[in-house]
């Protein structure tokens, strides 16, 4: 992946990337994202990834249900974290669902967007660890093609506002 950031040519602006999933902290990503927009003029793709199942073709319409489902459930997430960033910054984050690998489709969605120039993600502040999106990122943040700032899931909102 070579694709040049154009974030801050003209005719472009800076948007961060930010990934919706099921963990508890997810919020301290995106309000750490909308902040940081309001500060840089600029904007939020929120990304929910519906992580696929190996799926046996003779139960091809209970896959289609799965599917249609994991989409309501999709669509659901980021109708709370859309809303959430609109209560925040007034903004309206642009909505990106995905089905896969959740790194495979962030790489891709970064690939696909030149104005994309950050990659929000929230630790989880629990002993269990950072949380596996992190887990798995962490080996690949040498070779990433931006910055990716990781938020504890522990800070307040006026920790980040602090912060961003």
């Amino acid at each position: 992946m070579s694709t040049q950031r154009r974030s801050y040519e003209t005719g472009h602006k800076p948007k961060c990337l930010v990934l919706v999933d099921d963990s508890e902290e997810w919020d301290r990503a995106v309000y750490y994202a909308s902040r940081w927009a309001i500060r840089v003029g600029g904007g939020v793709v929120m990304l929910r990834v519906i992580e696929t199942e190996d799926r046996n073709q003779q139960w091809l319409g209970v896959a289609d249900i799965m599917r249609a489902e994991a989409e309501e459930g999709a669509n659901a997430a980021l109708d709370r974290a859309a809303g959430r960033a609109n209560g925040l910054a007034a903004i309206t984050p642009e909505r990106v669902i995905r089905e896969g690998d959740p790194t495979e489709q962030i790489l891709d969605v970064i690939d696909k967007d030149v104005d994309i120039a950050m990659l929000v993600l929230a630790a989880s502040a629990g002993a269990e660890g950072p949380g596996p999106i992190i887990a798995m990122m962490a080996k690949l943040v040498g070779s990433f093609p931006i910055p990716v700032t990781i938020v504890p899931g522990g800070l307040t909102d006026l920790e980040i506002d602090a912060l961003s």
